[in-house]
């Protein structure tokens, strides 16, 4: 009924954004388009065009973990210190941390997500293994642009508490970022210093 009104519409988009990131504080979910279609249902929206993007999701998310979670600080902390010693192990493959680790709305279910790069995916392989890593090798798509989309190799594992997935770029991959799922653009990649910062 008041569809033409843009004052109630932006309501209407920020109650599902908060609605969205409830779901995913709640119920562990870390897909965008998974929360934004179970906020919608709950609230019984249905025109798409009231749908908030993936950013207006995440501010929200950010902003549940700092009203509602406590600890989320030192979880943050802990995810990303176990982040810096994989760095340190992997530092010869030049690592990059991604994701909501990076970001900061990561919780204790979330991924820890690193680039790496090497011409030889064996050689992370048998690096990991020779530190007792023993990781599932499975592969990722990856987006550079609408029509630019391959294939990369990863190795899931489990570092102290935590999952981690390795996605193993060529040596030149550090040179164009692919893109990030939250907001289409060239995803935020941090080094070794950076995340050393993060911790201070």
């Amino acid at each position: 009924m008041h569809s033409h009104r843009p004052s109630h519409n932006a309501e209407i988009t920020r109650m599902l954004a908060v609605e969205a990131a409830r779901i995913m504080a709640e119920q562990s979910i870390h897909e965008f388009t998974t929360a934004k279609r179970k906020a919608a249902e709950r609230l019984r929206i249905r025109d798409p065009k009231l749908l908030p993007d993936n950013i207006e999701i995440e501010a929200a998310l950010l902003e549940h973990r700092r009203l509602f979670h406590q600890d989320h600080q030192g979880v943050l902390h802990e995810l990303r210190a176990c982040t810096l010693k994989l760095m340190q192990l992997l530092h010869a493959y030049q690592p990059h941390l991604v994701g909501s680790v990076l970001s900061g709305s990561a919780d204790q279910y979330s991924e820890i997500c690193l680039h790496v790069f090497s011409d030889a995916p064996e050689a992370v392989l048998l690096h990991l293994l020779e530190h007792r890593i023993h990781a599932q090798h499975a592969e990722k798509k990856i987006h550079y642009s609408s029509d630019r989309i391959v294939t990369a190799p990863c190795f899931k594992f489990i570092a102290g508490n935590y999952p981690v997935e390795l996605v193993v770029f060529t040596a030149h991959g550090l040179r164009q970022a692919p893109l990030n799922p939250v907001d289409h653009r060239p995803m935020p990649r941090a080094n070794m210093q950076i995340v050393q910062n993060l911790l201070k």
